[in-house]
Parts: structure tokens; sequence; C-alpha cells
């Protein structure tokens, strides 16, 4: 299933619809949950569909309706609305991020591990500050305020953070070899931003390969994608920008994002030829 960057968030959408899978897998109608939890049938309609956020005591008392005692069940349930109620860095932004980007620096919060294939520029969460602002500046027009633009920019490296915290993200990238060649800004700040690649390199939870032009076509060639691998009791979603928007992508499409995934890492270079090629291009 693919959603586009309608500003609900995921997590809303999420734990609607299991709440409803839940309801029609024991054929309860939904105006008989409704009255239940003293809500008419279009509120209830709407918390299903994600349009309205489940309030935290509705879902406790629709579980206890269903009959669900299964603890972990229950639990993951709960979490995800605790998730949607909470408030984080980027809440204050959101006008900032823009309606399409709203659930990324969430996902990015929460996601265990990002494998993220790029064929234009270096994935933002790798970017040098000087390397996001040239991009920032190209697609800002020539009217958009410079206060709005350096707010743009903060918040594309506060989003870093998830990648050095204590237990980080880990993030796995593919990226084309022309894009160690694609000028972004100045030349300085194209050979500093591969000198960060080199750096970043040797994280842990860091890991670069890549895609070696030589290669040829590959599963890939439809565009950039990031899959973001969840722990429970998130699903697993894919997310991808487009000229006509974002899309979120999830189950079933998304096991066919895994095995183009594969198809990638097998054709890509090994991370320590990735970086010994990243150096040549700085070097040079």
């Amino acid at each position: 299933m693919a959603r586009t960057g309608s500003g609900i968030s995921l997590r809303a959408l999420w734990l609607g619809e299991r709440m409803r899978d839940i309801r029609k897998r024991l054929r309860i109608p939904q105006q008989e949950a409704a009255d239940h939890i003293q809500r008419n049938n279009a509120m209830l309609g709407r918390y299903e569909t994600g349009q309205i956020p489940f309030r935290r005591n509705d879902v406790i008392d629709l579980l206890d309706f269903y009959g669900v005692a299964n603890e972990t069940e229950r639990n993951g349930l709960l979490q995800l609305c605790d998730d949607i109620w909470r408030k984080n860095w980027w809440d204050p932004h959101r006008g900032d991020f823009g309606q399409d980007f709203v659930n990324v620096p969430w996902l990015e919060s929460r996601v265990d591990h990002i494998l993220t294939y790029q064929h234009i520029i270096v994935h933002g969460l790798l970017q040098t500050r000087e390397y996001a602002e040239a991009l920032i500046r190209n697609d800002s027009g020539d009217r958009t305020p410079e206060v709005q633009i350096k707010r743009w920019i903060d918040l594309r490296v506060e989003r870093q953070r998830v990648l050095r915290k204590d237990n980080p993200a880990r993030l796995t990238m593919v990226l084309e070899e022309p894009v160690l060649q694609r000028p972004v800004g100045s030349p300085e700040v194209q050979r500093a931003q591969l000198q960060h690649l080199v750096e970043l390199s040797e994280l842990e939870n860091i890991d670069i390969h890549v895609m070696p032009t030589a290669h040829g076509p590959h599963a890939a060639h439809h565009g950039s994608f990031n899959l973001y691998e969840m722990p429970s009791p998130y699903p697993d979603v894919a997310y991808t920008e487009t000229v006509g928007g974002s899309l979120y992508i999830e189950e079933p499409t998304v096991s066919h994002i895994r095995e183009v995934w594969k198809d990638l890492v097998e054709g890509a270079l090994t991370s320590e030829k990735s970086i010994a090629l990243v150096k040549r291009y700085m070097e040079g």
C-alpha cells in the first residue's frame, strides 16, 4: 500500500487500522463499538482511518470490549497510542518540515535500521551543513526569506542527532558513483562532504556503499528511496519523494522494495572499496 503525504500521522493511521482489524475479525459492528465508548459512529470511523488520533482511554475500553487479553498486543497498541500524543523536538516545526515530510523525523527517531538508496545527492542525515545549505538554497527560490532558509538548514542538521545518540539508529546507504562527482556548492563544499562520508564510515552504525557506474542498470532504476526497519509494534515502511509529492509505502509493496535493496547491495562495492573510491574523488 502507498499513501501520499497527507499530513496525517502514520502512527494514527497504523493504530486505527489495527483497532479496526481487531473489530472486524471479531465481527463487531462499528456502531456497537462506538456505543461502548460513548462516541458516535462517525467519530469511531475517523479514529479507525487515522483522521483523528485515538484517545488512550478509548483504546483501553475497546481492547477490554474486544477481549484482547494478550499483554504484548495490548502494550504494543498502547505504546503506539502514546507515541501519537508524545511531543518531540520536531513538533513545533511541522510547518517548516511540510505536510508531506512530517512523519519522517518521527520514523528516524524510532527506527532500528535505515536502508537508503540515493542516485542524485547524499542522504540528508549524512550531509554537512554547507552541502545541505547549497541544496536548500537551490530549492528555495529567490523570494524565500533568509530566516526561513536558515531554519530549514538548522532542522536538517538537527535530524542528524539520531545517528550519534545513545543506542543510535543504524544507516546503510547505497549511492550512485555520479553523486561523488556532482557539484553541490563550491569545490571546497564538495570535498568537505566527501571527507565527511569517510569520517562517518568509521562509525559502527553507518555503512556506506557506492554503486559503480560500470555496473549498469539495476533494480532501483526508478529512483531514490528510504526503507525504515522498525521495532515492534511498528510495521516497516518505505518513503520516497517524487515531483508530485511524497509517498509512504507499506506492505505488501515493502517486500518488493526489500528485493530491490538486495539487488542494490549485491551490485554495489564493498564498504572498503566504496570508501577508497570516495577518497580518490576527494583527492582528485
